[in-house]
C-alpha cells in the first residue's frame, strides 16, 4: 500500500519540473517580442567625474536614427551597443541588457583620470587608474596632479592608447613612469593632497612640486619609490621646520639613507 504513494512523489516533482521549465520558455518567448518601452541610462561616476552624461549616452545608443523604442528586445544588437560605447574614449566598460517590462537598460563607467600630462608640445590629456591615455573633456575637468617637462607620445592627446606594453615609443614617452609615480601618490592621502606637479627632467628624471613651499623634490628614477616618499615622509616629520616651508628650494632623495636639502639663496 505504501509503494504507490512513495511513487506518488518523485512523480508529482518531475511534472512540477517539467511545467515550470515549459513557463519559463513561455516567458522567455513572450519578453523577446516585448517591444522596447524605454531606456535606462545609468552613468557611474567616479571619484565625482563627469566626462559624459546620461544624455550623451543615450545620444550614442540612438545613434545614426537607428530606433530602438518599439523594436522587439529580440532584434536589439546588444553587443553593437555596448561596442560603441567602449569606443567613447572617457568610457572604461558598458553593459546593455534588457528586463521582462521591456526597459533597455544601459551602464557605463567612466575612466579614473590619476594624472593630467602637459606634454613638451603643449598637448594635454589624461593618465587614467587603468594605465590609459585618455583626451581631455570640454565639460570637466579633474582634480589631479599636473605632469609636465620632456614627456610626449603622438597621438595621446586624441585617442585610448594602453601604456602597459613594452613597446619602444611608450617606454621612451616616460609615461609609464608617470603613471607609477601617479598611482603611489593617489594611494596614499597625505601625498594626494601635498604633490601638485610631477616634472620630467631632460635627464629623464622625476621632480615632485609639493602645493606648499614651492621646493623641487628630487626623486630620479620611478623605482623604489616607498623607500624614497618613506624618506621624505621622516623629513617632513623631524627634519623641516613647519613653520617655514620655503626655506629649502631642494630636497634630494636620490641617495640612499640620506635627504640632502639645497637652502634658498633669496628670499
Amino acid at each position: 500500500m505504501n509503494a504507490p504513494r512513495a511513487l506518488v512523489r518523485p512523480v508529482l516533482l518531475t511534472a512540477t519540473a517539467a511545467l515550470v521549465v515549459v513557463a519559463l520558455g513561455f516567458v522567455e518567448r513572450t519578453a523577446d517580442r516585448r517591444p522596447v518601452q524605454d531606456l535606462a541610462i545609468d552613468v557611474r561616476e567616479v571619484d565625482d567625474a563627469r566626462f559624459i552624461t546620461p544624455q550623451q549616452v543615450r545620444e550614442q545608443v540612438l545613434r545614426m536614427g537607428e530606433e530602438v523604442v518599439g523594436v522587439p528586445v529580440a532584434e536589439m544588437d546588444l553587443e553593437a551597443i555596448e561596442d560603441r560605447l567602449r569606443a567613447v574614449p572617457w568610457v572604461s566598460a558598458a553593459e546593455a541588457y534588457h528586463t521582462l517590462d521591456g526597459i533597455l537598460h544601459v551602464r557605463v563607467e567612466q575612466r579614473t583620470p590619476i594624472v593630467r600630462v602637459l606634454d613638451r608640445d603643449g598637448r594635454g590629456y589624461y593618465l587614467d587608474a587603468e594605465g590609459h591615455t585618455m583626451p581631455l573633456s570640454t565639460q570637466h575637468t579633474a582634480r589631479v596632479p599636473v605632469a609636465l617637462g620632456a614627456v610626449h607620445l603622438d597621438g595621446a592627446s586624441e585617442r585610448v592608447i594602453d601604456l602597459r606594453t613594452t613597446d619602444s615609443l611608450i617606454t621612451a614617452s616616460r609615461l609609464p613612469e608617470v603613471h607609477r609615480i601617479a598611482t603611489h601618490l593617489r594611494e596614499d592621502p597625505f601625498w594626494a593632497a601635498l604633490i601638485d606637479q610631477i616634472v620630467v627632467t631632460p635627464e629623464g628624471e622625476f621632480e615632485l612640486v609639493p602645493r606648499v613651499g614651492g621646493q623641487r623634490i628630487r626623486i630620479g628614477g620611478a623605482d623604489r619609490l616607498e623607500q624614497r616618499f618613506a624618506k621624505l615622509r621622516l623629513f617632513y616629520r623631524q627634519g623641516i621646520d613647519q613653520t617655514d616651508w620655503r626655506r629649502h628650494a631642494i630636497i634630494d632623495l636620490r641617495f640612499d639613507g640620506q635627504v640632502v636639502c639645497t637652502q634658498r639663496t633669496t628670499p
